[in-house]
């Protein structure tokens, strides 16, 4: 149990003076407790597909937890990663069909990702990207970056750029304020906005020339929106929340992404924890996205009605303040789109019946009198 300061449980305090470094195997896994030594070598071959990679700050914010934590079970592998269903798909929101040139992803008329490089701080047990991303796997090169940007600034509807990937804070402070910078000098772009976990899985990253670079279309009329990826309240650690302070500070509107996965927040009571927690450390709960279909991931899935539910019941009794849009990537590259409950049941003879957050329903317009 979470000790009332915050702090996650601890079976020993670590040397804070000795840097910890990240773990990358079974074996590490094992070392530090996360898994039994017994399971090692099952584990090892689940990482023989998808890339482990659990930072210190996540570590230690998962403590003594087990399979029943869910900062464990967004981090930590299992067994039944290894077990695909036949819905699932390796590319499961068909970012191939949509990418032009390498390092792109055009599937709306005014926005793309460009995905500079493959590597992550931390592997996501259920990311969409698992079949892609890991250590080792290809960045672009100068010349793949030079084209990636060059199609963008031929593309004049473009108005908006998303950097994802893997992580794109993973790049050093010089490398990233290049792209913004080339990214800022394109006349039609609006909006540059970043995707990223290391606000809560490596804070350290997010250093004062970092921010500064992520600052870089802000200071020419463009706007730089941060999406930070958090799925649980406990995420956000000291370290994480100053790492967010230090971009909010410098007038860098951070929003979230949220999963909504089995096991880890599908409850109400976890959800308005999350986004209350998000919103109190500035950051407006952007996204709630129904969970994809890639492999080895159906024992993180919930049924949309169940999502469903669970967003009613946060209407109402939860500021507007912490309410994220539900959403579902169609699988296939259809694009996303809001599924959340309807609140208008029905309309005959130009009268529509709308539900308040209680359930009842009232006629709109009312009747006269």
């Amino acid at each position: 149990m979470t000790p009332p300061d915050g702090t996650p449980p601890h079976s020993a305090q670590p040397d804070e003076r000795k840097p910890r470094p990240t773990l990358r195997s079974a074996g590490d896994l094992a070392a530090c407790g996360l898994i039994a030594p017994s399971d090692t070598a099952a584990i090892a071959r689940v990482a023989e597909r998808y890339a482990i990679a659990v930072p210190p700050t996540l570590a230690h914010a998962i403590g003594s937890g087990g399979p029943s934590d869910p900062l464990w079970r967004q981090f930590v592998p299992t067994t039944a990663e290894l077990t695909t269903t036949p819905e699932e798909r390796v590319d499961p929101i068909g970012d191939e069909a949509h990418a032009p040139v390498k390092g792109i992803v055009h599937r709306y008329r005014d926005r793309v990702l460009l995905k500079p490089q493959h590597a992550c701080p931390v592997y996501c047990r259920f990311c969409f990207r698992r079949e892609a991303v890991g250590p080792g796997k290809e960045a672009l090169t100068a010349a793949e970056l030079d084209a990636a940007i060059a199609y963008i600034g031929a593309h004049p509807d473009i108005w908006e750029v998303i950097l994802s990937g893997g992580e794109p804070l993973l790049l050093s402070a010089r490398r990233l304020a290049d792209i913004m910078q080339r990214l800022s000098n394109i006349p039609h772009l609006g909006a540059v906005r970043v995707h990223t976990r290391a606000p809560t899985a490596v804070p350290e990253a997010i250093d004062a020339d970092l921010v500064a670079a992520l600052r870089t279309p802000i200071d020419r009329d463009k706007a730089t929106f941060v999406v930070v990826h958090c799925n649980h309240a406990r995420e956000l650690t000291a370290p994480a929340r100053a790492a967010i302070a230090r971009m909010v500070d410098a007038g860098i509107p951070v929003l979230s992404q949220t999963v909504l996965l089995r096991g880890i927040n599908d409850d109400a009571a976890t959800l308005e924890a999350l986004f209350r927690a998000l919103v109190r450390a500035r950051v407006k709960p952007y996204y709630l996205h129904h969970p994809d279909l890639a492999p080895g991931t159906a024992h993180f899935r919930v049924p949309i009605a169940a999502g469903q539910k669970l967003v009613a019941t946060l209407r109402g009794p939860v500021s507007g303040l912490c309410q994220p849009a539900y959403v579902l990537d169609i699988p296939g590259g259809f694009g996303k789109v809001p599924i959340g409950p309807s609140w208008v049941h029905e309309e005959t003879d130009g009268v529509t019946r709308v539900a308040d957050p209680d359930g009842r329903t009232h006629l709109y317009p009312p009747k006269a009198g």
